[in-house]
């Protein structure tokens, strides 16, 4: 018998700061995330677009208020580093639309991943001044929806096609030009793993006020080919998870932990397992 499956209620109080990304177990509907994911006593979800636009802002938001679960993100937003006029009118338009759409969902973190260089540009230090700028001409329509814009810095290897800030400090130096209310950060074990600053910029982060959410996904090697749906289950790979949620804790943060995975394996089995076995992972490998 699991941990998430054990008598008494020990093991569903560990999980209620425990949230499964949408992604993760993407082969459920809304309506399956939310009941198997009160069922395990998880205490919420992040959601992405595309489903919540399909299934309704509105309706989405009542579905996860009727399972006591709590919308702890909106997945994403960004995408601010083009340079043509018209490439970044139309991007800054689509994130005033993810900040309605968070505000509507009750959300209070929308995740944004800030874009890789333009086709042609080499200067990774413009295109981090172009989402400042972003950032700024967005700042006061997140203030009034009260929602807080979260820079997500991604590995290295992603800065060229889809985040050129990639650590945690570059983050910190571009959320630390506006309130901490307005812009914070995300830090996903995925992404920082192997960055041994990473401990003082998250001490840094919580002074702060800076840690908008926390993210798990294991590292496993080979990565797959186009590294994006390489993330593995909990316990799978090189992160020392734990260590992770030690500082995030010790720097302050007390908001939701938050699992995203991306891997076709899990995709293709059975939702509720995965679901199942997340939050076993979660208790084993994490608390």
């Amino acid at each position: 018998m699991s941990p998430a499956q054990g008598p008494g209620q020990a093991p569903r109080q560990g999980l209620a700061r425990l949230s499964v990304n949408q992604e993760t177990v993407r082969q459920l509907s809304l309506p399956e995330l939310a009941r198997l994911t009160a069922e395990l006593g998880i205490g919420g979800v992040g959601l992405w677009r595309d489903p919540v636009r399909a299934y309704g802002p509105a309706a989405a938001a009542r579905l996860m208020r009727q399972h006591g679960l709590a919308v702890t993100s909106l997945c994403r937003g960004g995408f601010f580093t083009a340079v043509e006029t018209r490439e970044r009118r139309a991007a800054l338009d689509d994130n005033r639309a993810a900040l309605d759409e968070a505000a509507e969902l009750g959300t209070g973190v929308l995740v944004l991943v800030s874009g890789g260089l333009p086709d042609g540009e080499r200067d990774l230090a413009a295109a981090r001044e172009r989402i400042a700028d972003a950032l700024a001409e967005l700042a006061p329509y997140a203030r009034e929806r009260g929602v807080r814009m979260a820079l997500e810095p991604l590995h290295p290897m992603y800065a060229s096609d889809r985040c050129v800030v990639s650590t945690l400090g570059q983050a910190l130096e571009l959320a630390e030009r506006f309130p901490a209310d307005e812009v914070g950060v995300v830090v996903d074990t995925y992404h920082l793993w192997w960055d041994e600053r990473v401990p003082r910029q998250l001490a840094r982060a919580g002074e702060l006020g800076r840690i908008a959410l926390f993210q798990l996904a294991d590292w496993i090697t080979p990565l797959p080919e186009g590294v994006l749906l390489g993330r593995g289950q909990l316990g799978d790979g090189a992160v020392d998870l734990r260590a992770f949620r030690t500082w995030t804790d010790a720097a302050g943060y007390r908001g939701p932990v938050e699992v995203e995975i991306f891997n076709p394996v899990l995709w293709e089995r059975d939702g509720a397992e995965v679901l199942r076995e997340t939050a076993a992972r979660y208790l084993q490998h994490v608390l």
